[in-house]
């Protein structure tokens, strides 16, 4: 089962965990990783992730992130831009934002099964190609399916 995780996942476990939905979705995304490092999962990565995690503030953030992406199966390396950008431009004539755009433009290019995200707007998005979810909705999924 393939897995593509937005920026905003891999940085929830660092959000204010007073609030129950932002810890829930922290240690659902963190089964998820457990799930990937114990091969359940393949991971799926790209240019726009490395890009977006290079801004992150916070170095002993940014890094972490970046050795857990030593972890994906799959890479949509910035030689497929043009193909990202095309896919990319239809889902943001939706309101999707860009560059979420081009994240699940990279899911649905490495075709992923699930493209995980936290973000409100993005979880509106409909895609016929990628299911996209909250963590905490694609643990209960796996759940039901006796993983």
């Amino acid at each position: 089962m393939r897995v593509y995780l937005d920026n905003c996942c891999y940085n929830r476990p660092y959000d204010d965990q007073s609030y129950l939905r932002i810890s829930l979705e922290s240690q659902a995304k963190l089964l998820v990783q457990r799930l990937i490092r114990e091969g359940v999962l393949d991971l799926v990565t790209s240019y726009i992730l490395d890009y977006e995690n290079s801004k992150n503030p916070h170095a002993s953030r940014r890094e972490r992130i970046a050795d857990f992406f030593n972890n994906a199966v799959d890479y949509v390396g910035a030689e497929y831009n043009d193909a990202i950008l095309s896919i990319a431009k239809k889902i943001h004539a939706t309101g999707v934002k860009a560059v979420d755009s081009c994240h699940v433009a990279c899911a649905e290019f490495a075709n992923c099964d699930y493209f995980l995200t936290t973000d409100d707007r993005v979880l509106k998005y409909k895609s016929d190609k990628v299911k996209i979810l909250n963590p905490i909705q694609f643990i209960q999924m796996l759940s039901e399916e006796g993983l």
